[in-house]
């Protein structure tokens, strides 16, 4: 799985003109499911969203988990961010996970959020073309991908 986790001051995300979810304070995550993703990747990921300090204590460092602000989090299905670029300009989708696959993964990981931050996550909807927007807090952009757990 691979994501690219921004810390957000507000975000939303609107399919066909109408706002589904939409947050304050919290973490727009964009996730990306590849074939050879598993539920270890799933709990590994969803704890190290949960527990990464990137929210700023009272003396202004970073040294707050999303749940330490009671933050919000959006996750968004994204399966370009498994794109491959090294031929051509034309980037390769092979490695993405196919919807019969992905899907359930997706909603699995939005689960084990839930369950975990002990309230509602937000979401787009797979497969749609969907409008997100935020508002980038510091800006905090993080990459994480658990075949690669650096």
């Amino acid at each position: 799985m691979r994501t690219v986790l921004q810390r957000v001051s507000k975000a939303s995300v609107t399919v066909d003109g109408k706002v589904i979810s939409s947050i304050g304070k919290g973490l727009l995550v964009l996730l990306g499911i590849e074939d050879a993703d598993n539920k270890d990747d799933i709990d590994w990921l969803a704890n190290k969203i949960l527990n990464l300090r990137i929210f700023n204590d009272e003396d202004d460092v970073m040294n707050r988990s999303v749940a330490d602000v009671n933050g919000d989090i959006i996750v968004v299905s994204q399966f370009t961010l498994h794109a491959l670029t090294k031929k051509g300009n034309r980037p390769s989708y092979i490695k993405a996970a196919k919807p019969d696959a992905a899907v359930p993964m997706y909603e699995e990981f939005v689960q084990v959020l839930e369950q975990k931050l002990g309230k509602k996550v937000g979401t787009g909807i797979f497969g749609a073309d969907m409008k997100v927007e935020l508002l980038n807090d510091g800006p905090v952009t993080i990459l994480i991908d658990t075949k690669n757990k650096e």
